[in-house]
């Protein structure tokens, strides 16, 4: 019946606003009559309901309607529904009645500020009824004591309080309830700058009523939003503190903690935060107390790293690690951890070799590492990871790089299952192999060399623990730059013969951010890049003249390819650049201090001989690939690469050479043959051809040109 009730009067005044838009400035006269007789008719009903509660809310609820009927309907009815609230005889129902009141009135008339005032004082004079007989038998029976029937009154009473606050600037409370409620409702500067008079007050209240730590822990809440004078923080400090030491229960004591928490930590030092984290270990421990509390103690956490942002100072609280300590249950733990490195790596500004902060942040990344298992998800990883790389990034100790690399091989041994920390690790190793040799530059002393060695080792030994094959490729390949950067020539081979060895193993399909994508376009890439270092390779005294390139040229051989691909003979084409490149008498770019087979043959016509049956081979190999594409599917493939092939000759070639002059013209040709080449850059290629035919060397090209036909589509 009583929902019924509600819903109608809601449904009354729903049908009644929707006929008019009731703005400020709505009055009586807006209305026609059929809307007055209707609104008027809802009250008439509204005043028949017998029960006193039920007739208050509905009547409340469509208040706003009186603005129908007259200017003065909402100032008349607004303090008569104020004195019907009297013969409410619950007092818990009677301040949520006046809570709702105030709230409607605050909607619809904000200006009336009487009511609002009659309520608070109304409820004053009836809070005395809380502890007459009638309602402390209701608790008995009930089963409700007074610590718990209380803290039911704030809520609505916050409420009443912010209605009326604007407009009070002071408001002197001796119920401890009350005063809860000021604290609450009241800004918080105000709060502050009267702290100590607050103390005052929470001190005389009775510990019996409503619990003395909830006051210090809503007085807390407004001293971490506003500062209070300064000449007074300390002794607040202590006041409150005597009162939440001396708490038993762990969730009260701990409830009120975590708020004075904030406050020690923005206005005091390190000695008195950790004092106060002491006190938390102290009444968290027994029994395992701190299962039941780990929000609040993650709280603390997150607050002091907060206002701690010089790590060396906040690693050197005593009682910061046996505070984390207490944090168990793993999930809870690898959060926290969480918490300590991303406020880390957000406000560490310089690197660190300080080894308070590297033995307590090994500590926390270890513990975020060993969370890792098979059923952790990728994003979680990535996560982890990011936030152990940032530690490593940060630590630098200095010319000390013999200390720099056993840090390195600590972190391999403590971050072994998380391949981004591995891959960042032996970036690091190479970045400390490099940054030696620039700053023992003219220093070849034994030491720096071994120095130098060890880093190799540790990234030779280390690349083949990771799983993903593109990442071993480029990593060898990197190393192996470093290597021969540092003149360890030997080392620099064994990177690059173990990438080749390594081609075999790449698999048709790759797995790209969740996505399976063919892998050949990747190998071409990596394949493109490794050439052009080997091209300042020397070769090994007793390996054989270009031993790498030949072993790359039998792995891609045997490598098995898609039916309808082209890589290999793209890699076949880049193949050949690299030849050619290394034909010249002086190569394009070199390593300091490293002789490349320019210097090593000096233009000897054997090495140049062999390096002619390499690109006698490998021209051969596309030429056949060609004549397999001369199908009525594949001709569009054959002229795309017909054509590049000429541009390579073009390119790299020597065409004053009968054999391959012929050849430029033949491709020339085959790249027209059905109609399938772009004229459009056929015609552009030519041009080039005939410009560059007039530069000092090369008219030979003038003849080229000349038996190089353009044919039309018709």
């Amino acid at each position: 019946m009583k929902a019924l009730e509600i819903y109608c009067a809601g449904f009354c005044r729903k049908r009644l606003c929707s006929c008019f838009c009731i703005t400020d400035h709505f009055s009586p006269e807006n209305a026609n009559d059929t809307a007055k007789e209707t609104c008027l008719n809802w009250f008439f009903k509204i005043a028949s309901i017998r029960e006193l509660i039920p007739r208050f809310y509905v009547e409340a609820s469509i208040l706003k309607c009186n603005k129908f009927l007259s200017k003065t309907g909402i100032s008349e009815c607004l303090p008569r529904l104020t004195c019907m609230i009297r013969g409410i005889g619950d007092p818990l129902v009677s301040v949520y009645a006046r809570a709702y009141l105030c709230r409607v009135g605050m909607e619809v008339a904000p200006h009336l500020k009487e009511s609002l005032n009659k309520n608070f004082f109304d409820f004053l004079l009836t809070f005395k009824q809380i502890h007459g007989d009638t309602v402390q038998n209701q608790l008995v029976v009930q089963g409700v004591e007074l610590p718990s029937y209380l803290p039911l009154y704030p809520p609505a009473m916050d409420w009443i309080f912010q209605c009326i606050s604007y407009h009070a600037p002071e408001v002197t409370a001796r119920c401890a309830l009350l005063l809860n409620s000021v604290m609450s409702a009241f800004r918080a500067e105000f709060i502050a700058t009267r702290s100590m008079d607050f103390i005052g007050m929470i001190k005389e209240c009775d510990e019996s009523g409503f619990p003395k730590h909830l006051l210090f822990r809503s007085l807390g809440l407004n001293l971490a939003l506003a500062d209070p004078p300064e000449s007074d923080r300390l002794q607040i400090l202590n006041e409150a503190w005597k009162v939440i030491t001396k708490l038993k229960n762990p969730q009260d004591y701990i409830n009120c903690a975590e708020v004075w928490v904030e406050y020690t930590c923005k206005h005091f030092t390190k000695r008195e935060v950790n004092t106060v984290l002491a006190d938390v270990i102290k009444h968290m421990t027994p029994d395992r107390a701190f299962e039941d509390s780990y929000p609040q103690l993650q709280l603390i956490i997150k607050k002091v790293i907060a206002y701690f942002h010089d790590f060396s100072v906040l690693f050197s609280v005593e009682k910061f690690l046996p505070f984390l300590d207490m944090f168990q249950k793993e999930s809870v733990r690898v959060e926290v951890c969480k918490c300590i490195m991303e406020a880390f790596i957000k406000h560490q500004q310089e690197p660190t070799k300080d080894p308070v902060i590297l033995n307590a942040l090994l500590h926390v990344c270890k513990t975020m590492h060993d969370s890792v298992n098979a059923l952790t998800l990728e994003d979680e990883k990535r996560m982890l990871s990011y936030l152990i790389n940032g530690f490593i990034k940060m630590v630098s100790f200095g010319r000390d790089f013999e200390q720099q690399l056993s840090f390195y091989v600590e972190s391999r041994s403590m971050f072994c299952n998380l391949e981004p920390v591995l891959v960042q690790l032996i970036h690091s190793v190479n970045r400390l192999a490099m940054e030696t040799r620039k700053v023992m530059k003219g220093n070849h002393s034994r030491k720096t060399a071994a120095f130098v060695r060890a880093c190799v080792a540790y990234c030779f030994i280390t690349i083949p623990s990771l799983t993903g094959i593109f990442t071993r490729l480029n990593l060898y390949l990197h190393s192996g730059q470093v290597a021969l950067a540092n003149q360890c020539l030997s080392q620099a081979d064994a990177f690059f013969k173990a990438a080749i060895s390594l081609i075999p193993e790449v698999p048709k399909m790759i797995n790209i951010e969740g996505k399976m994508r063919p892998s050949e376009s990747f190998l071409l890439e990596f394949l493109c890049n490794f050439f052009s270092t080997l091209l300042i390779v020397p070769d090994h005294p007793e390996h054989g003249v270009l031993f790498l390139v030949r072993e790359l040229l039998n792995v891609i051989q045997d490598y098995t390819w898609e039916d309808n691909s082209d890589e290999k003979i793209r890699i076949y084409t880049c193949v050949l650049h690299l030849l050619s490149a290394m034909s010249q008498e002086t190569y394009l770019y070199h390593i300091d201090k490293v002789d490349s087979n320019d210097s090593l043959y000096g233009g000897d016509s054997k090495f140049l001989a062999e390096n002619n049956k390499l690109c006698e081979t490998v021209m051969a190999q596309i030429l056949e690939h060609l004549k397999t594409l001369a199908k009525d599917e594949a001709l569009k493939r054959q002229s795309s690469l017909g054509l590049s092939f000429f541009n390579s000759i073009l390119a790299h070639g020597d065409l004053r050479n009968n054999k391959l002059n012929q050849l430029s013209v033949n491709l020339w040709h085959l790249a027209q043959r059905h109609g399938c080449a772009d004229t459009r850059t056929m015609v552009k290629t030519l041009e080039y051809i005939k410009k560059r035919s007039k530069q000092p060397g090369m008219t030979h090209l003038t003849e080229l040109a000349l038996r190089l036909p353009l044919q039309t589509r018709t």
